[in-house]
């Protein structure tokens, strides 16, 4: 073989994002890229304001406030990954609201060699997927449903691979008591093509999501709660050697305890809470906790802040910035980074000016006034 090519370790390396990434194609479809949402532990769905950047994991939400809103999000994810997503969304009172956008993920650059060390040059792996978004309002603005569409194209090296996939939302809020339940299932789709030729179609990560949110009554915080990978109650981590030694002797509860697994721990690996503290319109405060990525990747002696998000944004004027880091390991955080503003804030005309009365009419008008009145018997 005279290239070695280090494809095999860029397709299983985000294993690491969680245990059962390493089993699909297209995994840089779940890792978030809004700064809010990475903010917020990863997963949040049941959000119900003007955000534009909640669509792309919730369709279901985008409503006529986002109409004109463009969107920047950029991720500094781990060495020389860096992943972006750009969107645009208008509203059509008639047909729903709808959204447009890209999302990408690059991996950095490589060094190609043979197998004796030679150097050939570098190469580079990235991945994208052309979002449209639509969201509609059936019920009074109460309940809404929406769906994504991505166009999903991957390139590694020389190897290259064409897929689609699609979501599907529904959302339903209560404005007066700030309640918000949502659901989503995503990537249900296919590989087109494949990287190999006469290759296995790949799947792709579909997952269920469901979510709550409740905004109090007498102090600014809004308090969510969304369950992931509802199509797969197993997230634990199996070990190897007893995945493979069948003649082993220990019973299922036994190999749970080496596992470190029970129910308890099985069932909040699919939780992920959040809390965002809103003082103001133009402040805002965001925790976070992911129990799936702490149970994976926090080391045993010293588990330290994994697992743990947070983050803050502001407005500043027509620009709505944010900011969100996540911490996946000791080794390090992501760094998330969103700019959303409205374009046509800059467009919106004031009121024109009421035009001056002309002179003639104002005389006119005060001689009339000063007409004195007519006597009775006159």
């Amino acid at each position: 073989m005279k290239h070695s090519v280090l494809v095999t370790l860029l397709l299983s390396s985000f294993a690491v994002f969680s245990q059962i990434g390493g089993s699909n194609t297209y995994e840089f479809l779940n890792v978030p890229v809004s700064a809010r949402v990475g903010a917020l532990g990863g997963n949040v769905i049941a959000v119900s304001d003007n955000d534009p950047t909640f669509a792309l994991a919730n369709p279901s939400v985008l409503n006529s406030q986002m109409s004109g809103m463009l969107t920047l999000s950029y991720l500094n994810y781990f060495s020389d990954v860096n992943q972006g997503y750009f969107s645009y969304i208008r509203d059509y009172k008639k047909f729903g609201t709808f959204s447009a956008g890209i999302k990408y993920i690059s991996y950095g650059e490589f060094l190609e060699t043979d197998e004796g060390g030679n150097e050939f040059g570098t190469f580079s792996a990235s991945e994208y997927a052309l979002v449209f978004g639509w969201g509609k309002s059936i019920v009074d603005s109460t309940f809404s449903v929406g769906a994504n569409l991505k166009t999903i194209y991957s390139s590694f090296y020389n190897y290259y691979s064409i897929g689609i996939a699609a979501d599907i939302s529904a959302t339903y809020t209560n404005f007066d008591k700030g309640f918000t339940a949502a659901m989503v299932v995503k990537n249900m789709g296919t590989q087109l093509t494949t990287y190999y030729e006469n290759a296995d179609r790949e799947p792709i990560p579909f997952e269920i999501q469901a979510g709550i949110s409740k905004r109090l009554a007498h102090v600014p915080l809004r308090i969510s709660l969304d369950l992931i990978q509802l199509q797969n109650w197993n997230l634990s981590y199996n070990d190897s050697i007893l995945e493979t030694n069948s003649n082993t002797t220990l019973t299922e509860e036994q190999k749970q305890a080496r596992n470190g697994t029970n129910i308890f721990s099985e069932s909040f690996r699919h939780v992920v809470i959040g809390a965002e503290f809103v003082p103001s319109k133009s402040f805002m405060l965001r925790f976070g906790y992911n129990f799936k990525r702490r149970s994976e990747l926090a080391l045993d002696n010293k588990p330290g802040l994994t697992g743990f998000s947070w983050g803050v944004g502001f407005r500043v004027k027509k620009l709505h910035i944010s900011y969100g880091s996540a911490r996946y390991h000791l080794a390090g955080s992501s760094n998330h980074f969103t700019i959303t503003t409205n374009l046509s804030e800059y467009y919106r005309k004031g009121a024109a000016p009421k035009p001056p009365k002309h002179k003639k009419e104002k005389k006119e008008k005060v001689e009339k006034v000063k007409k004195p009145k007519k006597q009775k018997g006159e």
